[in-house]
C-alpha cells in the first residue's frame, strides 16, 4: 500500500474508534519547544511536579521513545460532558467526570495500533497517553489539530479545547498533515479570568499557581496565602477553557464510559462537606481523581469551607 493509502486507513480506523480528529508530523527533534521547556523549568512553573524536569531530551525528540521512529499520529479524543454538576457544590474538572481516560484512551490505541500491524504489516509503535514524557500539545499542534492558546491548551475553530490529546509515535512514514495559525487575536479572556492569575503571560502557564496543581499535584498542605482563590474547584479547575470564546462549539461527546456516576451530578455542598471514604470509592470508582486518594481529596474541600 502507498503511505498516501496507509494514512487514510489509520485516519479512518481513528474516527471509527471515536477519535474527533486524527493528524499526523514526521517524528524528529522539537526544535522551537527546547528553549520554551527549557525557561519554564528554569523559572521553576513546575513546582514540586520533579517529574516534569525528567527526561528532557525525550520530551524533544521520539526517535528516543522508539527506535527508528518516523511518524508521530495525534488523536483527539472528546470529554465534553452533556451535564454538569449541582451549581453549588465544590466542583471537579469535567474531564474527571467519567471514567479514567488513561484506561479509556490506552484500549482504543492499542487497538488502533493492532489494527496497523494486521492490515499494514509489521509497525513498531508505542502508544502514549499523558504519562510519558511526550510533548503532547506540541505534537497535536504539529500535525495541525490546533493551535496552542493564551491559557497553554490546545484550541480547535471546530471543537474548542475540551478533548484528551494521544499519540502513536511509529516507525512508518506516512502522509503528513501542516500546522495551524493561530486564531487567539486580542482575546484575553483565559488570562482575566484565572483565579489565581496562573498564566503569567500569553502562553505561558506557571503550574505551581495553577488550581490543578494545588488540588492535584501538591502533596504538602495547601499555602494559607490561597484561601478564598479556588473559586470553588476540589479537583482540577476547567476556568480557562469554561471562558474561552472557542469552546462554544464544543459538544457533549459520544463516549459512554466518559459518562459521569449519577450521584456526582446531584451531590450537594453538604454531600461533598461530609463525604466518607464509603461514599468517595463509590463515586469515584474507576475515575482519575482517585488520583488524590481521599485524604486529598476531603484535604481540598476542607480547604474551600475556609
Amino acid at each position: 500500500m502507498t503511505r498516501k493509502e496507509n494514512t487514510e486507513l489509520i485516519k479512518s480506523h481513528a474516527q471509527r474508534l471515536g477519535f474527533i480528529s486524527c493528524g499526523i508530523s514526521p517524528a524528529g527533534f522539537l526544535e522551537q519547544e527546547a528553549p520554551r521547556l527549557e525557561a519554564w523549568l528554569n523559572n521553576n512553573h513546575h513546582g514540586q511536579m520533579a517529574y516534569m524536569a525528567n527526561h528532557f531530551d525525550k520530551r524533544l525528540d521520539p526517535t528516543k521513545l522508539v527506535d527508528g521512529a518516523k511518524s508521530v499520529i495525534s488523536l483527539l479524543l472528546n470529554y465534553y460532558p452533556s451535564q454538569t454538576q449541582n451549581p453549588d457544590a465544590p466542583k471537579i474538572s469535567k474531564y474527571a467526570y467519567g471514567q479514567d481516560y488513561h484506561f479509556v484512551i490506552k484500549e482504543k490505541l492499542k487497538e488502533l495500533l493492532y489494527v496497523i500491524e494486521q492490515e499494514i504489516g509489521q509497525v513498531h509503535g508505542r502508544a502514549f497517553v499523558d504519562s510519558a514524557p511526550v510533548l503532547d500539545k506540541a505534537w497535536a499542534a504539529k500535525s495541525g489539530l490546533g493551535w496552542i492558546g493564551k491559557n497553554a491548551n490546545l484550541l480547535s475553530k471546530q471543537v474548542g479545547s475540551f478533548f484528551f490529546i494521544a499519540e502513536l509515535i511509529v516507525d512508518l512514514e506516512l502522509e503528513y498533515d501542516h500546522a495551524t495559525t493561530d486564531h487567539c487575536g486580542s482575546c484575553t479572556a483565559c488570562i482575566d479570568a484565572c483565579p489565581t492569575e496562573a498564566i503569567v503571560a500569553p502562553y505561558v502557564v506557571d503550574g505551581s499557581k495553577c488550581i490543578s496543581y494545588f488540588t492535584i499535584e501538591l502533596k504538602d498542605n495547601l499555602p494559607e496565602s490561597m484561601k478564598g482563590q479556588f473559586a470553588d474547584w476540589a479537583f482540577g479547575c476547567d476556568v480557562c477553557q469554561d471562558v474561552c470564546p472557542w469552546n462554544r462549539f464544543s459538544k457533549p461527546h459520544n463516549e459512554p464510559l466518559f459518562n459521569p456516576n449519577p450521584e456526582l451530578l446531584t451531590m450537594s455542598r453538604k454531600d461533598w462537606e461530609e463525604i466518607t471514604e464509603e461514599t468517595f470509592r463509590a463515586v469515584f470508582k474507576d475515575s482519575a481523581v482517585k488520583r488524590t486518594k481521599f485524604s486529598g481529596l476531603k484535604r481540598n474541600i476542607d480547604f474551600l469551607k475556609g
